[in-house]
């Protein structure tokens, strides 16, 4: 009854949104200059796509995204699956979702504000949200159950190293929004500096990176154990974050001025 009261409202949602859009008025003038426009910005988008400092946060981009599939899709499932909470698992699932939001807003209104003192670089916010990470990963994996991901219909068989902890499980829920919002922040923010006169391309090319990471992290995250997928984001989320001191870096050189003789 709940599932189909939620199907019905999000597509009633989505058909509203649609007839909106079918009824906007069109700007006949401006099609041909929107069509020119998107050519350039395409073309555009496949010559960044070519840069080195695009590389770089290319890179930082697709190990992140992962960290937002696992959130937004496997951690729910994880709660879900595990047999400790009993018949409180399926509430805590929107639950985590709820906390997961929260601690988006409240990392994204914090790093946003101290960015703007100099005296906090935007490497130190990545730094702190991969730590903040790091911690979370082991919790995860100290709380719950390693078949959690891919008990599909039962639940799970195998024992945790600690009993399952429903405040655990909420915290770490917090922490991985406040991670991310260290990464998106940051990210975004550089992007904005480096490509301020191309950033609908830069902003375009990001998105379609990320949207298939992602896809492929969905795709893995039904067939790896919970161990191995929060060792692959150990390992990548280390990685892209040495992209993105690799981008800050190039950065703050080419801004840098000429030294005189």
């Amino acid at each position: 009854g709940t599932r189909k009261t939620v199907f019905v409202v999000l597509l009633v949602v989505s058909v509203l949104g649609t007839l909106t859009f079918i009824v906007l008025r069109k700007a006949g003038l401006q099609e041909e200059i929107l069509s020119e426009e998107e050519g350039r910005s395409l073309l555009s988008a496949h010559i960044l796509y070519k840069q080195k400092a695009v590389s770089a946060a290319r890179e930082a981009k697709s190990e992140f995204s992962l960290e937002l599939s696992f959130y937004s899709g496997v951690y729910g499932t994880c709660i879900g699956a595990t047999r400790h909470f009993g018949n409180s698992a399926q509430g805590l699932i929107g639950l985590s979702g709820i906390v997961v939001g929260i601690g988006e807003i409240i990392g994204g209104g914090l790093f946003g504000l101290m960015c703007k003192n100099n005296r906090f670089r935007r490497t130190s916010v990545v730094f702190l949200g991969m730590v903040v990470h790091f911690i979370t990963f082991y919790l995860i994996f100290l709380n719950f159950p390693n078949d959690a991901p891919v008990a599909f219909g039962t639940d799970t068989q195998l024992e945790p190293y600690l009993v399952p902890s429903v405040s655990i499980a909420l915290l770490c829920s917090f922490l991985l929004g406040l991670g991310d919002s260290c990464f998106n922040t940051q990210l975004y923010s550089i992007l904005g500096c480096v490509y301020a006169e191309r950033s609908a391309p830069a902003f375009t090319l990001f998105k379609f990176i990320q949207s298939i990471c992602a896809a492929m992290a969905f795709f893995y995250s039904g067939h790896l154990l919970l161990s191995w997928q929060l060792l692959v984001m150990v390992v990548l989320g280390f990685a892209g974050t040495l992209c993105f001191f690799l981008v800050e870096r190039i950065q703050n050189v080419s801004v840098e001025p000429p030294q005189s003789l």
